[in-house]
């Protein structure tokens, strides 16, 4: 069970994920041992899935974004497990999630520019299985990205 201590944990490593135990020990209120403890736990039972760096992905070249909603013709588990497959390989998909109700996927695509963009929409998206319809809406500005959820 999450108590009041790891919350305070992963909200600190939520806002510097490189701090150092000692330093996010002494923001919780522990000394180093037990906060290294309560770490370990939180890292091995999943709470915290891992660590990573927030790229910029305008810094890298790719400033274009779009949410791009998609409906199957056909909802069945080879075909969703085959899209799904093909969609999580796709290093131009940085979002995905599966919807109850219509339409079946919503996908955050990131590319270079908008020509960029209609290359992969063609050549990837388009062709991804029993595709009926994919909408596009172009992402104008990120007011606020996944900075995971409030503890």
């Amino acid at each position: 069970m999450i108590d009041r201590i790891d919350r305070s944990i992963l909200r600190h490593l939520q806002e510097d994920g490189r701090m150092t135990a000692t330093a996010l020990a002494s923001k919780v209120g522990l000394t180093v041992a037990p906060c290294h403890r309560r770490l370990r736990d939180l890292e091995t039972s999943g709470v915290i899935r891992g660590y990573r760096a927030d790229v910029d992905p305008a810094a890298v070249g790719l400033g274009f974004e779009a949410i791009v909603f998609v409906t199957l013709r056909q909802v069945e588990r080879t075909i969703m497990a085959e899209f799904e497959e093909r969609v999580t390989a796709s290093p131009n998909i940085v979002e995905a999630q599966r919807l109850f109700g219509s339409p079946d996927y919503l996908l955050k695509v990131i590319a270079a520019d908008l020509p960029a963009y209609q290359r992969f929409y063609d050549d990837e998206l388009a062709a991804l299985p029993a595709v009926e319809r994919l909408t596009s809406t172009l992402v104008m500005k990120n007011l606020k990205t996944n900075i995971g959820p409030p503890v």
